[in-house]
């Protein structure tokens, strides 16, 4: 059921995860966290040497312990709800037919506006390149909760090498490439799926996912990308 999910999805059912686990600790059950550590203890003593009898008890306990605790977690109940909505919609959306948006064509003989950042460091919200002409700036940003939409198209990148560098908790980053520009990404999620080019990673689990065009080290302009996250989707576009 889960590959079904869009990574809208995911991020949104974790995030409703952590916060519904924040409230419940904090203002309806503060002993859930000394449960949980007792319960850990107990696995740990019985799991490190696991051949007497008295450990084998003490882990089940623990285990059973745990698994008790977890499903009573208010947050869990909703956090399944949540799940089960979630895939409904997705289902439902899946059906209808998908709407391409194109980068939206700016005249690059426009004033190039006030020097300002690109990006800028968000914990909440998202962020995006201006979508007139503007003034490249390596971008080097840490993000929490949140989408990154970075178009090349828009701006002159310098003769040697751009550097891009996102890191972000969970949300989706989008890069925009000119066809004449050579890249090379080196791409790490904890879960979430990656898109470059004409080149698709349907499920990325814990990996680093690499690619450089052919001429990446002789050829100019380039931009290095490089971008980590928990929970998100790269899609890499040329335009």
């Amino acid at each position: 059921m889960l590959k079904k999910l869009s990574t809208d999805t995911i991020n949104t059912i974790l995030i409703i995860g952590v916060i519904l686990l924040v409230v419940e600790i904090v203002f309806f059950n503060g002993g859930l966290v000394f449960s949980v550590v007792f319960s850990g203890v107990l696995i740990y003593i019985g799991w490190k040497n696991y051949r007497p009898l008295w450990r084998k008890i003490l882990f089940w306990i623990g285990l059973i312990s745990l698994i008790f605790t977890v499903l009573s977690m208010i947050a869990v109940r909703f956090l399944v709800i949540a799940l089960i909505l979630m895939f409904l919609r997705d289902y439902f959306k899946s059906r209808e037919k998908p709407e391409h948006i194109r980068p939206e064509i700016i005249d690059h003989h426009q004033e190039i506006p006030d020097q300002e950042p690109l990006l800028r460091q968000k914990f909440f919200g998202d962020d995006a390149t201006p979508k007139t002409s503007y003034e490249w700036k390596d971008i080097n940003i840490h993000g929490g909760f949140g989408d990154r939409i970075v178009d090349l198209s828009h701006t002159v990148l310098p003769h040697d090498e751009a550097v891009i560098s996102i890191r972000q908790l969970i949300g989706n980053l989008t890069i925009y490439v000119p066809y004449e520009v050579e890249v090379s990404i080196h791409h790490s999620a904890l879960i979430g799926r990656a898109s470059i080019f004409q080149y698709k990673k349907s499920k990325v689990f814990n990996q680093v996912v690499s690619y450089q065009t052919e001429g990446y080290r002789k050829e100019k302009p380039r931009v290095k990308i490089i971008t980590s996250m928990v929970s998100g989707e790269l899609e890499v576009k040329r335009v």
